[in-house]
């Protein structure tokens, strides 16, 4: 495994982490590129719990990243402060970041995203212990969603830190106590903007642009 580009996400990079949080670090690796062509191709992705991470090989990230993967994506726009592993080939991923994205998928992927943790919330309900940390949670996250996900989509650039962590927690806190209109009315809220929001973002992502950078990664571990 060639490691290219690593770092700190989730949680701790939003600023929602909590003395008990997991670092959440997510990578892309290149696979040597003889192995692509044998009767056993290398695994596409690498997940482990001890510690949390995921790596995903180089062309299963570039799929990722231009379906508007809302986990795939924020690992090229995280703060300087925030990469573990940095190469050539990885500073290069970064520099065409905008290269995959696209209004539609931008669009569909974040509040695809954010209705999945409202479905959550509603299986859940509001509870105490481990269902309210629970439920708190998906809305944290939620709420997350739809602040980056409209960001991106009206200005091209997705932001990581969040600029109130303490709204988001306690937004959480208050739909675990039972308050799940608050969440309802946040999805139907970000959806109308969606819906009359003019984005900057092309209909069609750069697939030539990431089609080089790919090719590139395979002449370079061949």
């Amino acid at each position: 495994m060639h490691p290219l580009l690593a770092g700190v996400v989730g949680s701790t990079a939003y600023g929602l982490a909590g003395p008990g949080s997991d670092v959440d670090r997510l990578g892309l690796f290149a696979a040597p590129t003889v192995d692509l062509h044998g009767l056993h191709p290398p695994r596409e992705s690498i997940v482990s719990t001890d510690p949390d991470q995921t790596w995903h090989e180089a062309r299963k990230y570039c799929r990722l990243a231009l379906s508007g993967n809302p986990t795939a994506t924020e690992l090229i726009w995280l703060p300087d402060d925030l990469y573990e592993v940095r190469t050539g080939l990885g500073d290069r991923l970064i520099g065409i970041r905008a290269a995959f994205l696209t209004a539609g998928r931008v669009r569909d992927a974040y509040l695809g995203y954010a209705a999945q943790q409202f479905r959550k919330i509603e299986n859940r309900h509001a509870g105490a212990g481990e269902t309210g940390r629970r439920t708190a949670k998906h809305a944290r996250h939620l709420a997350r969603l739809l602040h980056q996900g409209r960001r991106l989509y009206a200005t091209g650039r997705l932001p990581i830190r969040l600029d109130d962590p303490r709204w988001y927690v306690e937004f959480g806190e208050q739909v675990a106590a039972g308050q799940l209109d608050r969440a309802r009315a946040l999805l139907a809220e970000a959806e109308r903007d969606f819906a009359t929001i003019r984005s900057p973002l092309p209909e069609r992502p750069d697939e030539p642009t990431v089609e080089r950078w790919l090719r590139d990664v395979r002449t370079a571990h061949l």
